[in-house]
Formats: C-alpha cells, sequence, structure tokens
C-alpha cells in the first residue's frame, strides 16, 4: 500500500505555497504522481439586484477576478514542481472548491490542503480542509498555513481512541507509519472496554501495528479539565512530532458543519501537519 496519485489543492491565497511544498515532497517521496487542481467559484449574481443595472460589468469584473486567480494558482504550482522530475498533471475544474475537491480526491489517495487562515481573504471556503475529510472518504492532509518545518512523517502521532474513525486514520496513515522513525499511539482518557479500547488502551492497536513492521510506543494521558485536542498539541511539540494522525467525526450538511472538539482544536491551532480521515 503506498500514496501513487497526490491531489493538492490549488488556490489564489498567499499561503498555497506551502502545502504545494509539502505535496510536491511526497510525491517525490511516495514515487506518485501529483495532480494540482484549481476550482474556478461560479458567477454568482448579488443577492439584492437591480434589474436596472447591467449584468454585462458585473460579470466582466467576475472573469477578470477568475483568469487572475487561476494565473496565479498555476504559476504557484509551475514554481512548486519546477526542477523536481516527478510526473505532474493541472486541472481546472468550474464550481465550488469544496464540492469538486471530494469528489476528485476519490480518485486520489491522498489530499493536500492547507489550513484556513483566518486573515487571508480568499474565496475559498473556511470550513474547507474539515468539510473534505467529511465528504471524500479519501486522507486529508492539512499543512498549517504557516508551513511545515521539517518534511512530515519522522515523528508521528497516532491519535487513537478506538472509534471507526481512528481505526479509519490508521490505516489511510500506514504509507506515513511504515517510513516513520517513530511512532507514538497517544491515548487521552481511555476507559478499559471489551468493545472498544480492550483491557489495556494501546496495547490491541500496538499489536496490529507491530504485524505491519511498525515500531510503537503508547503514551496514554489525562485530559483532565484541559480540551483533549490542547493534550493532543502539548504532547506532539514534546515529543517532537511532525505528523498528527486522527480520525474526524461530524458531518456537513447544507454547508452547515459540526464537528468534535478535539478535531476543531487541532484544526484551528495546529503547528505541524495533520493527517484526517472520517
Amino acid at each position: 500500500m503506498g500514496y501513487k496519485t497526490i491531489l493538492v489543492n490549488c488556490d489564489a491565497s498567499k499561503t498555497v505555497d506551502r502545502p504545494l511544498d509539502v505535496a510536491t515532497e511526497l510525491a517525490q517521496r511516495f514515487d506518485a504522481n501529483l495532480v494540482g487542481l484549481h476550482a474556478r467559484r461560479p458567477f454568482e449574481a448579488p443577492t439584492y439586484y437591480d434589474v436596472g443595472v447591467p449584468m454585462g460589468p458585473l460579470f466582466e469584473a467576475y472573469e477578470q477576478g477568475a483568469n487572475a486567480d487561476q494565473a496565479a494558482a498555476k504559476a504557484a504550482f509551475d514554481k512548486a514542481i519546477k526542477g523536481k522530475h516527478l510526473p505532474a498533471e493541472w486541472r481546472v475544474v468550474d464550481g465550488y472548491a469544496d464540492d469538486e475537491l471530494a469528489v476528485s480526491a476519490r480518485y486520489a489517495d491522498l489530499l493536500v490542503v492547507g489550513q484556513t487562515d483566518r486573515e487571508n481573504i480568499s474565496p475559498t471556503p473556511g470550513d474547507l480542509p474539515e468539510s473534505v475529510a467529511l465528504a471524500t472518504g479519501r486522507p486529508v492532509l492539512v499543512v498549517p498555513y504557516i508551513g511545515a518545518a521539517k518534511p512530515p512523517g519522522k515523528i508521528v502521532m497516532l491519535c487513537w481512541n478506538a472509534s471507526r474513525e481512528s481505526a479509519r486514520a490508521a490505516t489511510d496513515a500506514l504509507p506515513f507509519l511504515k517510513k516513520a522513525d517513530e511512532v507514538i499511539v497517544m491515548v487521552v482518557d481511555p476507559q478499559p472496554s471489551a468493545n472498544g479500547h480492550g483491557a489495556e488502551p494501546g496495547a490491541d492497536v500496538a499489536t496490529w501495528l507491530s504485524r505491519h513492521g511498525i515500531k510503537v510506543t503508547v503514551q496514554r494521558d489525562v485530559a483532565a479539565d484541559t480540551d483533549v485536542g490542547n493534550v493532543i498539541l502539548s504532547r506532539a511539540a514534546d515529543r517532537g512530532v511532525d505528523l498528527i494522525v486522527m480520525g474526524v467525526y461530524g458531518h456537513s450538511r447544507l454547508r452547515e458543519l459540526v464537528l468534535g472538539g478535539a478535531s476543531r482544536t487541532l484544526l484551528s491551532s495546529m503547528t505541524v501537519p495533520v493527517l484526517m480521515s472520517h
């Protein structure tokens, strides 16, 4: 199992080079095809539109903006792959980024997107990483808007709560886990249960991973009155983790997003890439 097709979101944001840098490095590492996808947001007439005002100038302004965004995204993609000697493909689609990425990612092994920068004005939806992770059925690697200090995957933290989502994330992350120098299974506030963690929380998943040739360290922690997401981020910093793997749960309906607390915390305060699966 490996990542042979890596899809990366190419918007016109000022920080698009950060996920592009990570995606190109991963494509080289896994000998994968890199696909850059740019979604041209559809034209939308103003909600309160005076029929007496010509539509032509409004559409012309939209076209100019959409073309400029596309050109900027293509330039960033070309710069990222220059001299890398890897199979790459550029795609442009018409539609909303979250919808188009969710569909296109089903024909890829990994989707790479940037963390939402709340201070960056961009037509890309603010909840893009979350909504795509919930909708696509593929792992989504979210790169902090400040960038990754080093290539992700040397020291990996797998967040484990014995749920369906965490099991899916662990399986989706196997290519990373097998190549990692160190894998830490993080279990926060575990409750021993025959239907979940077992008698010794973390032991069962460690045994499963060991059969894939992966050596792991199980770390159990207590959140107490602290948010679980903050505990994960704190321990990741303590251990020098460069990639966090977690299952994300919630639902996205009519563009209204509801996520679990730990997921929200990590996606808003992440300092290293996070691989999410649903």
